[in-house]
């Protein structure tokens, strides 16, 4: 008991640290923007691009569970195709609403988990799902920065990118470099199951060396799916009135996904922020950098929603929370009780 009081007072420090921040960033930006201005255009804007934005989003997340079934696939991974759609709606409602930046990835773990013998391949194919996620930020970043240079005249954007790459080619490094792993992983040495797990897991990882053309898949859905994000924010400019060309929606707005990865309950705070100084560069007046990014949070909360909407119909009904072995068990144990009465 101990043990879950001391898990239960740092995740509700954690969460209330993240709910702080956001309302600190949220209270200083909207200190130093015309809110009456800002509000005037949010009641003139075109819902038919909001709606627009709306569906490119949900596209967005068929995209990424796509993605997320290719890596499965290459991985030999023997889940049912319904348990992943089931836990990926969940893990967005998690990315949102729990405390940790990563909550959704961990709640896709241990859901695939609980009926899967291959639980080092699960965990496996949610890092590389993630992974090809920051690839996909490099390189789409990296190609819109090159060929919208003109409009936007800033070297300064080339740092976040690098320090990026350079982060996600360290743990691309560690993850597939066996000897390096392998040191790494000698911290556990004490713990023989643990360590033994985790060069499990690195195996598993390795499987993807002889997947390129998987990989490669992936990494282009990755690339589609950071494009379409740059079109959604696009078409909420578009809806605001705002003219700003795609290209800089495609240079600044996957540096918001990066700026979004800090403490905060799903980025908020932290990515108006980033928006507002990003878009700053190409004359976009603050409050209105804001709405997009905000009107961006309210369609991830929507979407969120809906996973946790599945999670009340499935996971909370007995029928989804027990296996047919816990079945069995359960009735077996019935029998011995009545006998035991009788």
């Amino acid at each position: 008991m101990e043990g879950w009081s001391v898990v239960t007072t740092k995740n509700t420090l954690s969460l209330a640290g993240r709910v702080l921040l956001s309302v600190a960033l949220l209270y200083y930006l909207f200190s130093r923007i015309d809110v009456e201005k800002t509000w005037g255009v949010l009641r003139t804007a075109q819902f038919g691009f909001l709606g627009y934005a709306g569906i490119t989003f949900l596209g967005i997340n068929g995209v990424l569970l796509l993605r997320w079934l290719v890596f499965i696939k290459a991985l030999a991974l023997a889940s049912p195709v319904r348990e992943v759609v089931r836990y990926y709606f969940i893990g967005l409602f998690g990315n949102i609403f729990l405390p940790s930046a990563i909550g959704g990835d961990l709640i896709k773990m241990y859901g695939l988990c609980r009926n899967n013998s291959q639980k080092t391949r699960v965990v496996a194919s949610v890092i590389l799902d993630r992974l090809s996620g920051f690839v996909a930020i490099i390189l789409v970043s990296f190609a819109a920065l090159i060929l919208g240079y003109r409009l936007v005249q800033d070297s300064a954007l080339f740092v976040p990118l690098a320090g990026v790459t350079a982060c996600a080619g360290f743990f691309a490094c560690v993850l597939f470099n066996e000897k390096i792993y392998s040191f790494c992983c000698c911290i556990f040495s004490l713990w023989p199951k643990i360590q033994g797990a985790l060069m499990d897991l690195h195996y598993d990882l390795a499987l993807m060396r002889g997947r390129r053309q998987q990989g490669l898949l992936a990494i282009g859905i990755s690339c589609l799916s950071q494009v379409m994000y740059a079109v959604t924010w696009y078409l909420i400019a578009r809806a605001l009135g705002e003219g700003v060309s795609l290209i800089c929606f495609l240079i600044f707005v996957p540096l918001t996904c990066i700026a979004a990865s800090f403490p905060s309950i799903g980025g908020l705070g932290v990515r108006e922020i980033g928006a507002v100084y990003l878009f700053g560069k190409v004359g976009m007046e603050s409050g209105i950098a804001a709405s997009i990014s905000l009107i961006n949070f309210i369609l991830m909360v929507i979407v969120g929603l809906m996973g946790g909407i599945v999670y009340v119909f499935t996971l909370s009904s007995g029928r989804v929370q027990y296996h047919s072995s816990d079945v069995s068990s359960r009735a077996s144990d019935t029998r011995r009780s009545a006998s035991a009465i009788d």
